[in-house]
């Protein structure tokens, strides 16, 4: 009897030993960039205008995102996207948005673009560009598993919204 519970306490000790030493852990976080892997920075930057009158638009948000299906929760749909990096326009209607992530494997992410200020500047349909990071100009050397900066400069113009 003795030799069992010794054996087992034995094998449960070296059991947790080796899940500590492989290091599992929850998989919630994604795209992580570490220590010694491949990184870019990936830079969209331009002004958001009015379609109709071509001034610049003031509080709109311009982020990176992933796209997901429609996801109803009490009856209330989703947004498109799951948030990742941000950045909401000036007076001027400027944004400059920058994630560093893995290369992109398709040069292609896509940049939603939403009105959330409410009526305060009108209020605009969103959007989403698909930007081509393939024609992008680089603006930072690359060094070791830094790959540079890749930027890409847009105009994007916006639909004002009417409520028929």
């Amino acid at each position: 009897m003795k030799i069992n519970r010794a054996f087992i306490k034995g094998t449960n000790w070296a059991l947790t030993g080796l899940i500590s030493f492989l290091g599992f852990t929850g998989c919630e976080k994604e795209n992580l960039v570490e220590y010694g892997v491949p990184n870019a920075d990936y830079t969209v930057k331009g002004a958001v205008v009015n379609k109709a009158d071509g001034k610049p638009i003031e509080g709109i948000r311009v982020g990176y995102g992933r796209e997901q299906g429609p996801i109803t929760m009490y009856g209330i749909p989703s947004t498109p996207y799951t948030p990742k990096a941000s950045v909401v326009t000036n007076s001027k209607g400027e944004f400059k948005l920058t994630e560093n992530t893995f290369p992109v494997s398709n040069q292609t992410i896509p940049v939603f673009i939403d009105d959330i200020d409410g009526e305060k500047n009108g209020l605009f349909n969103s959007d989403t560009l698909y930007v081509d990071f393939s024609k992008a100009e680089r603006s930072k050397k690359s060094k070791g598993w830094y790959e540079g900066e890749h930027t890409i400069t847009v105009k994007v113009e916006l639909t004002e919204f009417k409520n028929e």
